[in-house]
């Protein structure tokens, strides 16, 4: 019985090449049409993070849509240019953002798994491998919903593998594009390839780090690192409009950063803050416990002789090393500069996995090999010894292919949200474009991409990391708050006047200690302790006009005309 891998084996080898690859697309097809069945649902469903960057994209169809909507301005504003261009580009087809969102991680998810395929045979020529590292690549795919969003951060997969792959293959055309590709979806992720160009020119020979002699490495290097400056100084200029981002110290004094705030960075726990959060650790929301088999690749490589695989592996190996060295150096360097490089898992959250990936692949892959090639030398490979290594085999191969169905989360955790009021939405829809809608409930948070109405503020939109855009959001919370619990007439006449509000939306619970409790305007302290305080002290001015101005009525919601509400206070 000869081996699958022997050190003849071809990677040439047209027919294998086409059957792994062929595989590899079509379990990627299978689990995008998964994430379709959830994204198509129901009318109403919606990626949760198109909540904030996509909903402002119904202006492309109708500029006339969100007016003077301070929510809809921040978000077109730090929308990169890439990202809205393609938007646009949709739009201009007529075709609804909302469409093109669920749509668009079908094509990214895609993408990155050809370029994962091709990405292994770079570092092991064994179509095999390359499956491997496909199928991996789509449980990161939809275990988390990172391409699901389709919003900027889902470009950062496919856009970082071909960046590793032309890299990798001294494509000098496709290279620049992708650095510049990258820099147009998500600028701060240049960084990332800034500091592997960098690595270009380095070598470790004889147990040191050397300058290469080849002039291809440095002109790799510094054409690539061009191109990152040019596109990073295009997002800067772009971005100032916006103004300052907020410091460390004026972030420590904000709620918004702390457990049950919007951002909830600092985290008492040094171990979670430091290596699982989602926002500062390093391996962020580490879910593919299955990846930590490509930790012992670097023992699998010291033992050329009981893994004899290891002698095909490419020198384009050491990129993964790079990538790691890369990844763990900007996110200390975020850490140091809070929040100047935004937020430090955003250098290693990708990068680290797909390395984990690849080494995965490439370590399962050897330890197939080793097994086979041990049937082989055995003069009569006896039935057990058979069943051994083929009930090995085929327990990682259900390991692999059947990962997503036995984890708690299950497979396509996309994070669709379904709206559940859907003649609300209707209702809304058929208001005047500039009309404004103050609430405190959580369903404001589905109203601008749903009705594509505005809204005074919402928890989904509360992103504080702009100073002038988060004093102005955060002065709105705290007015909101001050005048749902008024129990002066006159206060809350003049926040309706002040902000131009036109409709009101109410949850039956909304004038109970416990919403307010479990709420997140709980990130707003003393205007929650002075909302406490009037519910103590009387009845609310809005809840005695809850039944006397209601326009809309949906199961536990209920929308108040504000201009009834003002003609019922003169009254």
């Amino acid at each position: 019985m000869a081996p699958i891998f022997d050190d003849s084996y071809n990677a040439g080898s047209r027919s294998r090449l086409i059957f792994w690859f062929t595989l590899s697309l079509t379990f990627t097809t299978l689990y995008a049409f998964v994430v379709l069945e959830q994204a198509f649902d129901g009318e109403y469903v919606a990626q949760d993070d198109t909540r904030q960057h996509v909903f402002w994209m119904y202006r492309l169809l109708d500029p006339d849509l969100f007016p003077n909507d301070l929510i809809a301005d921040y978000f077109q504003s730090v929308a990169p240019w890439g990202f809205t261009s393609l938007y646009r580009g949709f739009a201009v087809l007529g075709i609804n953002p909302l469409l093109v969102s669920k749509l668009l991680p079908v094509a990214l998810s895609l993408i990155t798994a050809i370029y994962g395929f091709w990405i292994c045979l770079e570092l092991l020529p064994i179509p095999l491998a390359g499956f491997i590292a496909s199928v991996l690549i789509d449980h990161l795919l939809w275990v988390y919903d990172d391409v699901a969003s389709a919003t900027p951060r889902a470009f950062v997969l496919p856009l970082f593998l071909a960046f590793l792959y032309h890299l990798m293959r001294r494509s000098w055309l496709p290279y620049l594009a992708t650095i510049a590709l990258q820099g147009l979806f998500y600028p701060q992720y240049v960084f990332v390839l800034g500091g592997i160009m960098l690595l270009q020119p380095w070598r470790w020979q004889q147990g040191r780090l050397k300058l290469s002699k080849e002039k291809q490495d440095y002109w790799f290097c510094f054409a690539g690192l061009g191109v990152a400056m040019l596109v990073l100084t295009i997002y800067a200029l772009a971005i100032t409009k916006v103004g300052a981002a907020i410091t460390l110290a004026e972030a420590k004094q904000l709620p918004d950063f702390y457990a049950g705030g919007r951002i909830g960075f600092f985290e008492k726990n040094p171990w979670k803050f430091w290596f699982t959060a989602s926002l500062s650790g390093v391996f962020a929301d580490f879910k593919a416990q299955f990846l930590s088999v490509g930790i012992v690749l670097p023992l699998l490589l010291s033992l050329p002789n009981r893994f004899p695989l290891v002698r095909q592996i490419t020198v384009n190996i050491r990129v993964l090393i790079q990538v790691t060295c890369v990844a763990l150096f900007l996110f200390l360097a975020a850490h140091a500069l809070l929040f100047k490089l935004y937020l430090p898992s955003r250098y290693t959250v990708y990068s680290l996995r797909f390395v984990l990936v690849f080494a995965t692949a490439i370590t399962l892959t050897l330890l197939l090999d080793a097994g086979l090639r041990w049937l082989h030398r055995s003069p009569q490979p006896r039935l057990y010894h058979r069943s051994i290594v083929w009930g090995i085999a085929i327990l990682l191969a259900a390991a692999i292919l059947l990962y997503p169905y036995y984890t708690k989360r299950g497979l396509a955790v996309a994070n669709y949200v379904e709206g559940e009021v859907p003649k609300l939405y209707e209702f809304f829809a058929q208001q005047p474009n500039d009309s404004l809608i103050a609430s405190l409930v959580t369903e404001a948070d589905n109203l601008p991409i749903f009705s594509q109405r505005s809204v005074l503020v919402s928890r989904e939109t509360a992103i504080p990391f702009h100073v002038n855009y988060a004093n102005q959001f955060r002065q709105r919370a705290i007015d909101l708050i001050r005048a749902h619990y008024s129990l002066d007439a006159n206060e809350l006449i003049q926040f309706i006047r002040t902000y131009g509000i036109d409709f009101w939306l109410l949850d039956q619970d909304s004038f109970q200690r416990k919403f307010l409790r479990r709420s997140w305007i709980k990130q707003y302290p003393v205007a929650m302790t002075e909302a406490l305080d009037h519910l103590k002290q009387g009845t609310p001015i809005l809840k005695q006009l809850m039944t006397r101005c209601v326009v809309f009525q949906e199961e536990e919601l209920t929308v108040l005309s504000t201009e009834c509400i003002v003609r019922s206070i003169k009254d």
